[in-house]
Formats: structure tokens, C-alpha cells, sequence
């Protein structure tokens, strides 16, 4: 279980690098495109890796997709390809710390979904949580406290958010399997997929010195990051990995700070305060 926790905590500083470094990739990189890239750069990064244990004893115990797995497998590529694409474009007109603290919603949409599909039992903790989080990220969400004008941006990110907790779900059911398989599944299907929408709404390739930058973050944010996350969902489960997960946001936020220098208005700091106190009962509620 130790083992499995601690998967689950690195899984999320590695994600933690995404909304900050993609905030500064996209000045000059279409949001479909780094979306595409991104994921080939965790499947490119990863079918490596694989060449490598290929040539070893290590992974010859794991077990293989199958044909009873393809409904999951198409459903995680899919979601993959519609989440990052938001969470893009959503990066494009909210500050990199909003966008890195909304990334919390995730727990509330991978628990409730967990609940309600394949009836994992969330306690009272956790119920206390997600109302926290999600008081926060409706906070977050709101572009002028005075007027309650919502930040489409904000929207974006927490539509991909309700993709990636569907898709949680959807890799929670394959986590028997081979870790290193889903992800270059994963990173190939969902990169290429992202890649060709981007070609058909008419968007520029990337320069060769930004394809570099961002095959390398998509290897090390998601590649890397989404191996050790399903590594954990084998012991922990949906729900309980991605509260671990909650760890991502917050350092994600103090990257934003230290890159971009951004001072965020009164409204993120009580919306701060709540996600803290959200995420502390999250991780309070494996005790339950």
C-alpha cells in the first residue's frame, strides 16, 4: 500500500510541470497541436523504455491487453485525445495558477463517476472534499467577483477535467495490465488522433526547437506520470489514487508564481484556502 501511495504522489509532481510549462509553449504552439504532441512525446518516450525492458527479465510478468479490454481502451483514447485539448485551450485565456488549481476537480469528478459507475464507496470525508472542491473551483471559475462573470477559460479546464475523470475511470479498469502497454496505447492513439484534428481545423506543426520542449514535457508529465498513476490504481483504486493526485495542483501553483510572477486577486486566495482544506480531508479520508 506504501508502495502504491507513494506511485501515486510522484505520478502528480510529474504532472505538476504540465499547466505552467505548456502556458509558456503555447505563445507560440496552437493548443490542439501541443495537445497531440504531448501525448507522442509520453508514447514515443515510453515505447523506449520498452525496447530497453524488452532486453531485460523486467515486465515478463505483466499482462497483456485483450480484446475484452478494447471498449475501455477506446473509450481512455478518446477521452485523452478531448481533455488536453481543453485544458489548451482553456491555458490560452486563464492565468497558468488558476488553471493548475482547477485541475483539482479531477478528484471530485473521478470519485462521483467511480461511485456511480462501478460503485466505489466514498466516505464522509471525502463527500466533505469534494464539496470543498467544489465550492473552490466554482470560485476559480468566476472572472469578477463583483459581476460573477464566469472565465470561459476556467469552463475549458474543468470540462477537461470531467474528461480526464471519466477517463480515470476507463484506465482504473485496465490497471491489471501492463502499464508501459496503456501508456504508449495511450500516447500514440491519443497524440495522433489530436495531431490530425489540429491539421483539419488548420493549425501551423511546431517549430522543431518547441517539438522538442514539448515531446520531452509530454514524456515527463505524461508518459512518465500516467505510468506510475496506473501502477497506483492497482492497489489504491479511481477514487483514492486521484485524491492522492491532489498533491499536482499546488505545486503546479507555485511553479505559476515563480515562472510567470502572476499576483492572483483576493478571490483566488480564498478559493486557495478552501482547495487546501478540500485536499487535507482527501487525504484524511483513506484513514475511513
Amino acid at each position: 500500500m506504501k508502495k502504491a501511495v507513494a506511485f501515486a504522489v510522484l505520478a502528480a509532481m510529474l504532472y505538476a510541470l504540465n499547466a505552467p510549462v505548456s502556458k509558456l509553449l503555447l505563445q507560440s504552439v496552437p493548443p490542439t497541436m501541443m495537445a497531440g504532441f504531448l501525448y507522442l512525446g509520453a508514447g514515443l518516450g515510453m515505447a523506449l523504455m520498452g525496447l530497453i525492458r524488452a532486453g531485460t527479465k523486467l515486465g515478463q510478468r505483466e499482462t497483456r491487453l485483450t480484446k475484452k479490454d478494447l471498449p475501455f481502451t477506446l473509450g481512455m483514447v478518446f477521452l485523452d485525445i478531448t481533455a488536453p485539448i481543453f485544458l489548451m485551450i482553456g491555458l490560452r485565456s486563464t492565468s497558468a495558477a488558476n488553471a493548475s488549481l482547477l485541475n483539482n476537480f479531477e478528484i471530485v469528478a473521478t470519485a462521483l463517476i467511480a461511485l456511480m459507475i462501478f460503485r466505489e464507496k466514498i466516505g464522509k470525508r471525502l463527500w466533505t472534499a469534494i464539496a470543498l472542491i467544489t465550492l473552490s473551483s466554482a470560485l476559480l471559475s468566476v472572472e469578477e467577483a463583483d459581476s460573477f462573470r464566469f472565465s470561459v477559460g476556467s469552463l475549458f479546464v474543468l470540462a477537461a477535467c470531467i474528461c480526464w475523470g471519466l477517463e480515470n475511470n476507463c484506465t482504473r479498469c485496465l490497471s491489471k495490465s501492463d502499464p508501459l502497454e496503456i501508456v504508449v496505447i495511450k500516447g500514440f492513439g491519443s497524440g495522433i488522433g489530436s495531431v490530425i484534428i489540429g491539421l483539419a481545423v488548420g493549425e501551423s506543426l511546431p517549430a522543431w526547437g518547441d517539438l522538442t520542449k514539448i515531446l520531452l514535457l509530454g514524456f515527463v508529465a505524461y508518459g512518465l506520470s500516467i505510468y506510475f498513476y496506473v501502477y497506483a490504481q492497482r492497489d489504491l483504486g479511481a477514487a483514492k489514487t486521484s485524491a492522492f493526485y491532489a498533491v499536482s495542483p499546488f505545486i503546479g501553483v507555485l511553479m505559476s508564481f515563480v515562472i510567470f510572477r502572476e499576483i492572483p486577486g483576493a478571490l483566488f486566495f480564498v478559493a486557495l484556502a478552501i482547495m487546501i482544506a478540500g485536499a487535507w480531508l482527501v487525504n484524511r479520508s483513506q484513514k475511513e
